[in-house]
């Protein structure tokens, strides 16, 4: 975990700027030091907007910051997400580093753009036939919640169905969830290994086959 003045810093700028934004803004501070993959958020102002609190797991961003090289991430700015019902949120990732360079904490500003993006809809009606493509990336309240996502995005990242992947495509599957840090999860390779229909020593192999 961050030393304590870093932390109590930390703390001060999340309460300072949900004061600063209102209730729609919400900031949270995770913990990477600790390597709690199930526990990440240690800090949080405007939980409500997402329905998380002190204690909960991560999101998709500091999960593959765990997986990752800390010293080559790069800040987040400006992207969209959704939280589990409904939501859309603007949202900004800013990694927080030691003397080193290693990221040792996430600082996490996310607000809720629901009601404008539905007035921005209303607008564009009447200023313009284009359509707006943009695809939030999901918030989930824990871990499992999070990989089912991460499934979901993987079986996206082929194209088909699982009764339709040949073993290509399930490697092709297996290396996402293995870039995104999934296997991090615990037991996520039983729920992987069900949900493609393989075996653990399967599992392995495309793990193996997708690095090489």
């Amino acid at each position: 975990m961050p030393d304590a003045s870093t932390l109590q810093f930390l703390f001060r700028l999340a309460k300072g700027i949900a004061q600063q934004f209102g209730p729609n803004c919400e900031v949270v501070v995770h913990d990477l030091v600790s390597n709690d993959v199930e526990r990440s958020i240690v800090a949080i102002e405007n939980g409500h907007v997402s329905g998380r609190k002190v204690g909960d797991g991560p999101s998709h961003v500091v999960l593959e910051a765990l997986n990752s090289d800390r010293t080559k991430l790069k800040d987040h700015l400006s992207y969209l997400t959704r939280t589990k019902d409904g939501k859309i949120l603007k949202s900004s990732t800013l990694y927080i580093r030691d003397d080193g360079g290693e990221a040792i904490g996430i600082f996490s500003i996310n607000y809720d753009i629901t009601l404008m993006l539905a007035m921005e809809t209303t607008l564009k009606q009447f200023t313009s036939t284009a359509q707006d493509s943009r695809e939030p990336e999901p918030i989930a309240h824990n871990v499992s919640d999070l990989l089912e996502e991460l499934i979901e995005q993987s079986v996206k990242v082929v194209g088909k169905p699982v009764a339709l992947m040949n073993k290509e495509d399930k490697v092709k599957a297996i290396q996402f969830l293995n870039n995104t840090g999934a296997f991090l999860i615990t037991k996520s390779g039983d729920k992987v290994c069900k949900f493609f229909g393989i075996s653990k020593y399967t599992l392995y192999s495309y793990i193996d086959e997708a690095k090489e």
